[in-house]
Formats: C-alpha cells, structure tokens, sequence
C-alpha cells in the first residue's frame, strides 16, 4: 500500500527509522477514518519488516493534528465507531520503539496515537487535548483508558470532562511526554533518542515492551511471573550473552537481534 490518505511513509533509513508524518495541509493534519485503518495495516507491516528498527510519528507543517475528521464520524455505523479504539492501539502493538515527534496541536486522535506510542518527545508550544466532550462524544480511541492509566483517575477527569488543553510543562509534570525541547531541536532529540536506544539489543526492547504493556493494568504477582518468563527467554538469547561477556569485557556489546 502507497496510496495513503493524508499521510506519507518515508523511506527506511540508515538508522533502521520509518518515518510516518501526517500531512493534510489546510485541515491542520486532520486523520480521516480510512486513514485509521490504513495506519494499523502500516504499522503491521513495518513490524514485520525487518530493515525496520524503529518508527517516529510527526506531523508536517509544524503541527502533529488537530484530531478526527469530525463528519466521518456520521458515515460509519455506532458499530464501527465503537470499534476505533483497535486501529489507533496499532503504535502499542507493534512491537518495536514507537516516538511520536509533537509539536503544535495534538488533539483527540493525535493525543490518542500519542499515548499509543512508546515516547512522546515535544516542542515546547506543543498543546494536547481531548475535546470530544464539547461536542457531545467522549474520545473513544482509547483516550479515556490510556489517560487514565498515565495521569491518575482524577486528572485525566479534569482534561476530559473539560476537553481542556495541556501545555508542555505541564504535561512533562504529568509524565504525559518523555521530553520538551525548543521546537528548534525536536528532531535533534528525536534523534539523539533513537541512537540511545539503538544500543540495546531489539529484542530486549522488545520483550521490555511487550512485557510492561502486558501487564501494567494487572494484578502484580501476574506482572512478576510474565516479567520471569521473559527473563528466562532472554536468558537463551546470542544477545544476552553477548551483552554479559561485553560487561566483563569492558567493552560495547554488538548486538545481533538473536
């Protein structure tokens, strides 16, 4: 698939990044309900493509998106639209580092894609909301339930319930981004983020996110036993051992993915 609505797929570069930058000019990046389903088809895609190491989300034209296509919601069944939640949860499932850059506005499906995501790294004019309350919905692509999770019951009321904005101190304050930067260094840190991580072992990271994503909302005895499960697995990995050897070597692991 190459034809997508209203957003691009950049080439896969030296580095293992995809870069997925959402762009409608004119309508602040809006994310049409085709382009939901296409973005969880892409995300699968890039999962199993093993050129890919990472993928950054970002919005062109200095904003990530103002949200939904508001009158799409109208051609869909109540069927359809409760379901939406599926295809915006794509960033979560797949398995490798998602970084949604953001800058300007990132609202309602934006913030949604953006809790969906692994990092949040943002521009200091960065605003987050989820407004659906003003026009009579609530989000339902996860908003509520992620938010949640993140802020604290009582705060993520307080930005539903009164759709209200987020400023980027803010939402450092609140763990709701990973990082705030002058807009003028948001891709050097983006960037400086991927190279940190691409010394890990990918399938470290992969098994860490699969792991904490699993299990974060659950009892912790089950958290513990998933978490020593995955360790074990680990243990049998050419990266593990490698990454023991290193450390008493005193030298940079050279991490294979096995």
């Amino acid at each position: 698939m190459t034809d997508y609505d209203g957003f691009r797929l950049d080439p896969v570069d030296e580095r293992g990044v995809a870069t997925i930058t959402l762009d409608v000019p004119g309508k602040l990046n809006r994310v049409s309900m085709t382009a939901r389903d296409q973005l969880a088809v892409l995300f699968d895609a890039l999962d199993r493509d093993p050129a890919v190491r990472f993928v950054v989300l970002t919005g062109a034209g200095g904003q990530f998106t103002a949200g939904g296509d508001i009158a799409g919601f109208l051609e869909r069944s109540p069927w359809e639209v409760s379901q939406l939640a599926r295809n915006v949860a794509a960033p979560e499932r797949c398995s490798k580092p998602v970084i949604a850059r953001l800058a300007g506005y990132v609202f309602g499906v934006g913030f949604e894609l953006a809790l969906a995501s692994d990092f949040r790294i943002a521009a200091g004019d960065v605003q987050l909301a989820l407004p659906e309350a003003t026009i009579g919905m609530i989000p339902g692509s996860g908003g509520t339930q992620r938010l949640a999770r993140m802020v604290g019951l009582g705060r993520a009321k307080d930005i539903v319930m009164r759709g209200r904005r987020v400023g980027a101190d803010e939402a450092l304050a609140l763990g709701l981004v990973t990082r705030v930067v002058p807009i003028g260094e948001l891709d050097a840190a983006v960037a400086e983020l991927v190279a940190e991580l691409s010394r890990h072992s990918p399938l470290a990271l992969k098994m860490a996110k699969r792991v904490l994503n699993t299990a974060y909302d659950g009892p912790l005895q089950l958290g513990l036993e998933l978490e020593g499960l995955a360790y074990g697995l680990l243990r049998q990995t050419h990266d593990f051992r490698e990454g023991v050897e290193a450390f008493g070597e005193k030298r940079r692991p050279e991490f294979s993915g096995d």
